[in-house]
């Protein structure tokens, strides 16, 4: 009589997930940092190069709809070359990208600048989340998503304090060659530790899988995670775009301290996603926290909305709601995980994260005309009601797994 000797698996070392986890959280700051490069100098252009509003606007629309093409697009190159080689050509773009800034001399080169920017953008998410889903041990895996999603956070913290600094000390030029730079320290740090950032292709039988690499946008669970995307960012950008502005016009708050409370709201935000990793480890109905995160965020939004609060309690809550936003973060990652075909990750995590540059592009355009009406609080109101509904998105999209 033979008996089978069952023997558990080797678990994976903390450092060797450390180490993959920290390579993909320094190249997602650095395309967080890259969202910024344009925006932060908006009052230099405006200067230099006479712009108005509207024209900077179109900018980031450009950054925006450029990145979110290029990255469903960069999925299906994902699926089919790896990772790796989209990671090292997405920080060389976003170098070039600030040398190409460096030397603009009108508003044509702007534009320019944009697209490129844009384009490096563009394969970060479905490269990460490949190269994570692929190297990190599944028990660490929530605590991954969080590190993600922290260091995106600590990107957009990171570049106002470097181009504020570096621009009064060397000037606004100077200040994107020293950007183009430190993309050029990152991509050597990656290409130096690149054996942890390697991922397997899916090798195709032509006469086994018989499915078209489309075939996966039949799936409704796919553009159930889309619609979450696009909604919850909308509220987002309503924040990052307007919520300064707000403050000042209906409490009368200083740039300063307005300025300070956005800070304020992202690294709430950070914190929230760091809590939510352990959260993400344990919950086995990833939806639900997400959309339990997502409300009280809603909630909170819309208290600041009514305008019952006073200057300094609308800051503290609004900060407050970045805590609770990111809280759902990495439980939102492992949502989409759960929802992923087995060999489709690039490809659904670069459809799925093209939502959130479609609603960072649509967000101004619907909530400026709030702004331009003065409709301060309608704004906030507005994107609580957005973020609720993306609730909704997020419990179909649990739904539709647990099918």
């Amino acid at each position: 009589m033979h008996t089978t000797t069952f023997h558990p698996p080797v678990p994976v070392p903390l450092q060797q997930d450390a180490v993959v986890i920290g390579l993909v959280g320094l190249a997602h700051a650095s395309s967080h940092f890259g969202h910024l490069l344009l925006p932060l100098l908006f009052p230099v252009f405006m200067a230099e190069f006479g712009l108005n509003y509207s024209q900077l606007g179109l900018l980031m629309s450009v950054f925006f709809v450029v990145s979110g093409i290029g990255q469903a697009c960069a999925g299906f190159v994902v699926d089919r070359l790896g990772a790796r080689p989209l990671l090292f050509a997405a920080l060389g773009i976003f170098a070039a990208a600030c040398v190409a800034a460096s030397l603009v001399t009108g508003y044509t080169g702007l534009l320019y600048v944009a697209a490129l920017a844009g384009l490096g953008n563009a394969t970060f998410h479905p490269v990460d989340f490949t190269i994570l889903n692929q190297r990190v041990s599944a028990p660490r895996l929530g605590h991954a998503f969080s590190a993600h999603g922290l260091t995106g956070n600590l990107g957009w913290a990171a570049a106002p304090v470097f181009f504020a600094g570096l621009g009064s000390a060397l000037g606004w030029r100077n200040a994107y060659v020293a950007a183009a730079l430190l993309y050029l320290a990152v991509l050597l740090l990656l290409l130096w530790n690149r054996e942890h950032l390697s991922t397997q292709v899916a090798q195709r039988d032509p006469q086994v899988h018989t499915e078209h690499d489309m075939a996966f946008m039949k799936l409704p669970v796919v553009w159930w995670c889309f619609g979450f995307f696009l909604l919850s960012t909308m509220t987002l950008a309503v924040v990052q775009s307007f919520s300064v502005s707000i403050l000042k016009a209906m409490h009368g708050v200083g740039f300063e301290a307005a300025t300070l409370t956005l800070t304020a709201y992202m690294l709430c935000g950070a914190l929230g996603m760091f809590v939510g990793g352990f959260i993400a480890a344990r919950a086995a109905n990833s939806d639900r926290v997400v959309a339990l995160a997502m409300t009280a965020g809603a909630v909170l939004l819309a208290l600041c909305g009514t305008g019952w609060l006073g200057a300094s309690a609308t800051m503290a809550v609004l900060a407050a709601t970045g805590f609770a936003v990111g809280i759902g973060g990495p439980s939102r990652d492992m949502m989409i995980k759960k929802a992923t075909p087995k060999g489709a990750t690039g490809r659904v995590y670069g459809l799925v994260y093209s939502g959130l540059d479609t609603g960072f592009a649509i967000s101004p355009l619907v909530f400026g005309v709030f702004m331009d009406r003065g409709w301060y609080g309608a704004t906030l109101l507005g994107a609580a009601l957005v973020l609720l509904l993306s609730v909704v998105a997020a419990l179909g999209v649990g739904l539709r797994t647990r099918k």
